[in-house]
């Protein structure tokens, strides 16, 4: 999915930008508050309709403007196109793919598709388990529209069951386990099918980066959740604690993507370095799942990627963006000395909010 264009206009501190990009990526150069990661924003917004930082639709605005716009274009030949609009004065956002409206955001989410890393996402080596459940949950909505499915199915069932725990309706709380059990299921069988065959890839991503301890990845939950038959009794078991915690006390709402190395915890013995390896790694093979379960390779997108890494590593990451075969890569970087010579990417200068094409 390799992106073609951008046209973008209200967005953060961006001047009215309209780029055509290398079949290979291109390096952001600019310094911090330049407007390079909210660049980066805008090409990813159309993948899930949101910010990758997590910021409201209301926030992407300009100050003082009406909204914003953003269009991109992908693919080969003629190739493919999503619209974004947000006016700020009704609150209404609105959604075009190849033209036409699409009303259900679900439904449009993917059909674009870019692996984002962020400077925060660290948290993924070295933060709470709830980081890593949302990168699998992104991660497997991607690639499987019924995994999504399963996900927005089991989110409203824990909602309601944990309102009526805390209301004291027992009755009303079990009328909600079947849909909560089959959905569940579901999310805990892909999970787990997938740290399986994930285990092998991540500790060649981590190696490639210049790790020699041997790292390790696993999926840390009740892995008889994966039948549905199994719920019912585990419910019940749990039913008393969850009555006076007032919340689901089971579940894959509660699991956790275990990340080791040498066989000891990532998140409490790896330095920051390797937390940061980690963290890349993980993208990395975010990448590869979604082009084998797409038939697509998305774009890679790297915010401040290279700091904190040491030189051996950041000539090691260069290589395998460049050599590795990631099909495009867009990066930013402060300075031209955090940009390793063997990247192979042109360069593009950042400056309050505008774009210069070298």
């Amino acid at each position: 999915m390799r992106l073609r264009r951008l046209a973008a206009r209200g967005f953060r501190n961006l001047a009215p930008t309209e780029l055509e990009f290398p079949e290979g990526g291109v390096a952001l150069l600019g310094r911090n508050g330049a407007g390079k990661t909210n660049l980066l924003e805008a090409v990813y917004y159309p993948v899930l309709f949101r910010s990758f930082r997590g910021a409201k639709d209301a926030e992407l605005a300009g100050f003082g403007g009406p909204g914003f716009a953003i269009e991109i274009g992908w693919g080969e030949g003629a190739g493919r196109r999503a619209t974004a609009t947000y006016h700020a004065e009704t609150k209404e956002k609105r959604v075009r793919i190849d033209d036409v409206p699409e009303r259900s955001l679900q439904r449009a989410a993917g059909q674009w598709l870019a692996v984002a890393f962020l400077p925060t996402d660290t948290a993924l080596a070295a933060g709470p388990p709830s980081e890593r459940r949302q990168y699998l949950d992104r991660l497997l909505s991607l690639a499987d529209p019924v995994y999504l499915g399963a996900l927005t199915r089991y989110r409203a069932a824990l909602a309601q069951r944990n309102a009526a725990l805390r209301q004291g309706q027992l009755d009303s709380a079990r009328a909600f386990e079947s849909a909560l059990s089959a959905a569940g299921a579901t999310l805990v069988r892909a999970r787990s099918e997938w740290c399986i065959g994930a285990g092998t890839a991540f500790a060649e991503e981590f190696g490639g980066l210049g790790e020699a301890e041997v790292p390790g990845l696993s999926y840390a939950g009740r892995l008889e959740l994966a039948e549905e038959a199994a719920w019912g009794p585990l419910l019940r078991e749990a039913e008393t604690r969850d009555r006076l915690r007032g919340m689901t006390t089971i579940g894959p709402h509660r699991d956790d993507l275990r990340l080791t190395l040498g066989g000891r915890p990532l998140r409490d013995f790896g330095s920051t370095g390797q937390q940061r390896s980690a963290a890349i790694a993980l993208k990395l093979l975010e990448l590869g799942t979604l082009r084998r379960a797409r038939g697509e390779e998305p774009a890679l997108i790297l915010d401040d990627v290279f700091a904190e890494l040491d030189r051996e590593r950041q000539q090691r990451l260069a290589a395998r963006l460049s050599d590795g075969g990631v099909r495009q890569s867009l990066l930013t970087a402060p300075r031209p000395e955090e940009i390793p010579a063997n990247l192979g990417l042109p360069v593009w200068r950042v400056a309050d909010g505008a774009v210069t094409v070298a």
